[in-house]
């Protein structure tokens, strides 16, 4: 996300703290005041095999890897990062409340990855993904004992929670 260094928006927020159809709107005026945006995104089977954090910083640098204007300096939400070649950076725990252009990332990720959960949904609504957004909530558990796991499902996670350790479904 690079937005122009005099970009202002008092609606930008951390996205967690708006409504989804806030986080929607806020995503298109976002789109259209950016110098430059994107999306990165990493497979099931990426995150199973890296980890989640690592995964995370895979698709922070694949976002960065689309943009069309380079950015200066990183801005990074969280307290640690893998640094991208050539770019300095700088981790800010809870920079979404703190930084307009964090603010703006976290609601980009978080309105394309709601998209993402609602085609899986369509795809497979017995899971509930709609709701639960790919959190593992009770039916939704309830579902993969009842069903299995789909593709889209982390094979590496404890699908079951406390009832069952590892999954192997091999």
């Amino acid at each position: 996300m690079v937005l122009p260094s005099d970009y202002c928006n008092a609606e930008l927020n951390d996205s967690k703290q708006l409504s989804e159809s806030r986080r929607y709107a806020l995503r298109e005026v976002v789109q259209r005041d950016a110098l430059a945006w994107a999306v990165g995104v990493v497979t099931p089977e990426e995150i199973d095999r890296i980890n989640i954090l690592q995964a995370s910083f895979l698709a922070m640098h694949r976002a960065i890897d689309q943009l069309q204007v380079r950015p200066e300096h990183l801005l990074i939400d969280g307290n640690r990062f893998r640094p991208y070649p050539d770019i300095p950076h700088t981790t800010v725990v809870k920079g979404d409340g703190k930084y307009l252009s964090i603010a703006a990332a976290s609601i980009l990720a978080k309105t394309y990855r709601d998209d993402y959960m609602n085609e899986l949904d369509r795809q497979y609504p017995a899971y509930g993904w709609r709701q639960n957004k790919g959190y593992p909530t009770r039916e939704h558990r309830s579902a993969i004992a009842l069903h299995g796991p789909t593709p889209y499902h982390r094979q590496s996670f404890q699908l079951l929670g406390n009832a069952q350790l590892t999954l192997d479904f091999t």
